[in-house]
């Protein structure tokens, strides 16, 4: 690693001004990414602003029909959460399958969809809900946060404070997990909720995705049947040492029945 100076707010506002008073400052939640760049020497920060002492940021709870998770709260946490298996168990089933247990109760919600990893999880169930992304600044529907590889709408001095899920009729999620890294080769989050049908799908390309003619057939039979014959084309789809495109794109299909399975 390079030099850096490492700061611990005890709040929201000691880490936006520590954020903005340098160009070259990281915020660090977890740690699952960034300390392994950094020992690679692939990134540099000249600041590591620590979150992991600042209590705002941490905790799940219901407001009405909407599940409150604070960025800083840990995979772990999500998994073992009784409030979270009652507003959506596949929600808590996705946050069990992440990785090891060592990056189970060091990894945040909030350090994840900030790193924004094509192959992560939970970007499949933020789009598969329709969940909305809070900052210290604004509010970021799911649909308007991805936008491409490890590339997000936040805006420089913008940190994730919490996450809000919409509370669905129905969800379910299924993933082909690397058995090395638990990372996703491909996963798909399905839901039926207040605004329709959602199929997000994650692992598959350079960002998560959604499907809109499984929706739109799901929307009229919720059922694996109904998107047995619809495919992705794999000419945007990943390909690497783990899977082709078209082994990708078969996937997918299979791991969308699997899911719809699961919600019914």
């Amino acid at each position: 690693m390079y030099n850096f100076d490492y700061h611990r707010p005890a709040s929201l506002a000691e880490a936006a001004s520590a954020l903005q008073g340098s160009d070259e400052a990281k915020l660090l939640a977890g740690g699952q990414t960034l300390l392994a760049t950094m020992k690679q020497r692939l990134a540099s920060p000249s600041d590591l602003i620590d979150l992991s002492g600042i209590g705002e940021l941490k905790g799940i709870s219901v407001e009405g029909d909407t599940l409150v998770i604070g960025a800083m709260t840990t995979h772990a946490e999500v998994a073992k959460s009784d409030v979270v298996k009652g507003f959506c168990a596949a929600l808590a089933k996705l946050a069990g399958g992440i990785g090891d247990p060592q990056v189970r109760h060091r990894g945040t919600i909030g350090g994840s969809i900030a790193n924004a990893d094509p192959a992560a999880d939970y970007p499949a169930a933020l789009l598969g809900l329709g969940a909305t992304v809070v900052t210290n600044k604004r509010e970021i529907p799911a649909d308007s946060y991805f936008i491409g590889l490890f590339e997000t709408a936040l805006e420089d001095g913008e940190i994730v404070t919490q996450v809000r899920f919409p509370k669905p009729q129905r969800a379910g999620y299924a993933k082909f997990a690397n058995p090395a890294s638990r990372y996703a080769i491909v996963g798909v989050f399905v839901s039926q909720g207040p605004s329709g049908v959602r199929v997000a799908v994650t692992g598959a390309g350079p960002s998560a995705f959604r499907v809109s003619e499984m929706e739109q057939a799901l929307a009229g039979n919720f059922s694996p049947d109904a998107i047995a014959g619809i495919s992705v084309p794999s000419d945007s789809l990943n390909s690497d040492i783990h899977a082709s495109a078209d082994y990708r794109a078969h996937l997918v299909n299979v791991m969308a029945r699997r899911a719809v399975e699961s919600a019914s």
